[in-house]
């Protein structure tokens, strides 16, 4: 008779997966709607010796939790929000600065921003307008190797400019002598390098 009761005991006794829920309810405010949810939660009963839930008890659970996240990831995200508005420009070192104006404004027909100062700096540069942002070109020395990258500039890091037709490009970089490479997705993309071997690719977009 003992052994039969203890067994029975064993039975009822709630399984573990149930305590974080209670846990976590007990420290949450709930809406009346979450704490019938809760009432029907403990509604759990024995069938041929296994425990089964309402499936309302797990949608219960999942919602509690989510409301939980979804409070913590919006109180992130204020305290991190420090107003990030575009990218401003991007820095490209070069050997010659002469050498990159020429391939930069005389093949790619970039302009030169001149309202940016050229000689507050310890070396060499200039800054090229992109759109709205820029290209700021700096006479240094660059640690990359100039030999051994991969041939498609997808595969290396890379700037992207966003253009209206990639076929103009194409034909532009042909007549300069240019080599360059395909987007391996098919998406109309082509890719190039600099003098300095600097990986650059030119995304076609829409209006």
């Amino acid at each position: 008779m003992m052994n039969c009761c203890s067994s029975m005991a064993s039975l009822l006794k709630a399984p573990s997966f149930l305590f974080p829920l209670n846990q976590k309810l007990n420290h949450v405010s709930l809406s009346p709607t979450a704490t019938n949810l809760q009432s029907k939660f403990y509604h759990a009963s024995v069938r041929n010796g296994r425990w089964h839930v309402p499936s309302m008890a797990i949608k219960a659970q999942a919602s509690v939790e989510g409301d939980v996240l979804d409070k913590e990831s919006v109180s992130i995200n204020e305290e991190s929000d420090y107003g990030v508005v575009n990218m401003h420009h991007v820095g490209i070192l070069c050997e010659s600065l002469e050498r990159s104006l020429d391939f930069y404004q005389n093949v790619l027909g970039l302009k030169i921003n001149e309202a940016r100062p050229h000689d507050k700096l310890p070396y060499r540069g200039a800054w090229l307008w992109v759109g709205s942002e820029m290209i700021h070109l700096m006479e240094l020395p660059n640690p990359d190797p100039l030999t051994g990258r991969p041939q498609h500039g997808g595969r290396d890091r890379h700037t992207c400019i966003a253009i209206r037709d990639v076929s103009k490009l194409k034909a532009i970089l042909d007549k300069a002598g240019i080599p360059y490479t395909l987007s391996r997705s098919g998406r109309p993309a082509i890719f190039t390098r600099d003098p300095d071997a600097n990986a650059l690719e030119f995304t076609q977009v829409d209006d």
